[in-house]
């Protein structure tokens, strides 16, 4: 091995090596005169060989060192390292460098002359300032932001507050100053929600990864009850604290209660009216079919006219009552402890319909649909009308139903697409109101219940229901639910 590096050593002589190297290199001697200049030199400086030895090191004029170099400074201790300077290329710009120097000294001990190596970090030096640059841009930006932000907040008369990463309150508006007083410091679990230890269900983790956060709490420091949205700031990629604006919805939360209280009492007046006013019916419809069974022959043909109509107008009351009854139970069903299998629901509807499938001769396509935590009852109740609307109003033009769906997180949507005369776009919004039938219902039984089933459903699980165009002509309903968590 030491073989070899000898022989290597001998094959590329110093002289060769210096002037392969990536690195600036000059020397000098006791004078500052330069004797040595290498390549890499030559390339950072402009400056050729010919052109430096024999110069003073000076004309580089050099800064700081000036004339009077600190190599040859006895206070100044050797080999000085890493040190910053700059020099003028020969093209007259200046040049920023990093450099090491050392005393050169022969083997008595006697200083000979003087090294430098230095490379270029001109273009390092441009980026850091401007890096240094941006940097302080964004930091003045952030400043302004910060103050607009708290400009904005303070003149809000929503209360609000931003804390740290530690739950420690650093901002308070002039709102949440008035309501909790000078809290600036403190925890928030403990000074707004009165707890010992950070609240269950804490939004932070979540804000802090970007994400927004709705939560509805009641204070009882303040015996209100706020929807409190909780914001990542600043609104950057890594925030670092949360924004908490409360909205006071007590006066609402309270209309909530007394609106679903009144309609609470209503459906239960319509489910008591229904059922009242269904059981006189089963013996009228009773006894007229009696009636034309052993008398029809008896009776003039105005007679039977009369008896028919009876018939037809007692059925047709028994139905609405029926669909009354049915619209009353929605929001009344406990929701059931696992998902529902919707996709055997509707093909226990298309079971029930069956005769009517019949006598349209449609062709009903029903895919996998997505299953869910809502009362079976309620489920059937909504296909059941979705697909007799289909098949009453579409069927006899073009007999294809299709019944598909998807989910998307916890949002359920449900489709039902008839190639029948569709819908006119002035009656999509009132076909779902009670009692409204369309223009293409003439001529057909029904009660105009059965959608506004279907939208109250829908509505109770905050969701709606919608009317569009089927691609060729048609109708499509499609149908939007949450499905629920608890």
């Amino acid at each position: 091995m030491q073989r070899n590096l000898k022989r290597l050593l001998a094959e590329y002589p110093l002289e060769t090596l210096l002037q392969t190297m990536p690195t600036g290199l000059f020397l000098v001697d006791p004078e500052q005169k330069i004797v040595y200049w290498n390549a890499e030199a030559q390339r950072i400086t402009g400056y050729s060989a010919e052109e430096a030895i024999g110069r003073h090191c000076s004309f580089l004029e050099g800064l700081p060192c000036g004339i009077m170099c600190g190599l040859f400074h006895d206070e100044i201790d050797k080999p000085v390292i890493g040190v910053s300077c700059t020099i003028r290329h020969k093209q007259g710009y200046r040049i920023a460098l990093t450099k090491n120097v050392d005393l050169l000294r022969n083997k008595a001990g006697k200083v000979i002359g003087g090294i430098e190596a230095f490379i270029d970090v001109t273009r390092q030096k441009e980026l850091e300032n401007s890096l240094r640059s941006a940097v302080e841009e964004r930091t003045t930006e952030l400043e302004l932001e910060k103050a607009g932000l708290r400009s904005v907040l303070d003149g809000m008369t929503d209360p609000a507050y931003i804390c740290d990463r530690d739950y420690r309150i650093t901002f308070t508006n002039r709102a949440m100053r008035d309501l909790f007083g000078a809290i600036d410091g403190q925890t928030c679990y403990h000074v707004l929600h009165e707890n010992r230890q950070i609240c269950a269900g804490c939004p932070l983790p979540q804000v802090l990864k970007g994400q927004v956060v709705h939560q509805e709490r009641y204070l009882s420091k303040t015996e209100r009850t706020y929807e409190i949205i909780h914001s990542p700031h600043p609104i950057a990629e890594h925030p670092t604290h949360k924004l908490g604006v409360f909205r006071d919805i007590t006066e609402r939360k309270e209309s909530e209660r007394c609106l679903r209280q009144v309609n609470r009492e209503l459906d239960s007046f319509v489910s008591t009216v229904s059922h009242d006013l269904r059981s006189p019916l089963t013996p009228l419809i009773g006894f007229a079919e009696l009636l034309e069974e052993r008398y029809a022959e008896r009776l003039d043909e105005i007679g039977r006219e009369c008896l028919n109509e009876i018939k037809k107008t007692g059925h047709r009351m028994k139905d609405l009552l029926e669909d009354l009854l049915t619209l009353s139970r929605v929001g009344q069903l406990r929701n059931p402890a696992q998902k529902v299998n919707v996709t055997e629901v509707a093909e226990d509807m298309l079971l029930e319909l069956a005769d009517k499938v019949l006598e349209r001769q449609a062709k009903v396509d029903i895919s996998p649909l997505p299953k869910i935590r809502i009362p079976e009852p309620l489920l059937a109740d909504l296909f059941r009308n979705l697909l007799g609307n289909a098949l009453k109003y579409a069927a006899e033009h073009d007999p294809r139903i299709e019944i598909s769906g998807e989910r998307r997180g916890n949002r359920v949507r449900y489709r039902v697409i008839d190639h029948g005369p569709g819908v006119p776009e002035d009656e999509r919004e009132e076909i779902f109101e009670p009692f409204t039938r369309g223009s293409s219902s003439a001529g057909r039984s029904g009660t105009g219940i059965g959608l506004a089933t279907v939208a109250k459903i829908a509505r109770i699980y905050n969701g709606g229901a919608r009317i569009e165009t089927t691609p060729g002509g048609g109708a499509t309903i499609i149908v939007e639910m949450t499905d629920p968590k608890d």
